[in-house]
C-alpha cells in the first residue's frame, strides 16, 4: 500500500443521524475501469469514500451528500451521478 499523507475526516452520525438521506444524486462506482489513484478518496468532503488495503475503494453512501466532486475529479470517469430514487 501507497503511503499518502493527508488529512481525512471519517464520516460520524449527526444530529440526524446519517447523513447521506437527503441528496439528490448519487455516485455509482465502476471498479473495472478505477486506477486507484484515490483522488476520489482524498476530495471527498464528507470522508464517504473508503479506501481499502489493497487501494481500492467504496463509498459508503449513508454518508454521502451527493455533492459530485468525486464524479468531477475521477480522471478515469469511474464514478457518475445518478439521480437518486
Amino acid at each position: 500500500m501507497r503511503e499518502i499523507f493527508t488529512t481525512i475526516s471519517r464520516p460520524v452520525k449527526g444530529a440526524t443521524e446519517k447523513t447521506g438521506q437527503w441528496r439528490t444524486f448519487k455516485p455509482l462506482l465502476d471498479k473495472k475501469k478505477c486506477t486507484r489513484c484515490l483522488r476520489c478518496w482524498i476530495l471527498c468532503p464528507d470522508g464517504a469514500i473508503q479506501r481499502n488495503e489493497d487501494e481500492s475503494v467504496e463509498i459508503n453512501l449513508e454518508y454521502c451528500k451527493g455533492c459530485g466532486i468525486c464524479a468531477n475529479e475521477c480522471p478515469v470517469k469511474a464514478i457518475r451521478m445518478v439521480r437518486e430514487e
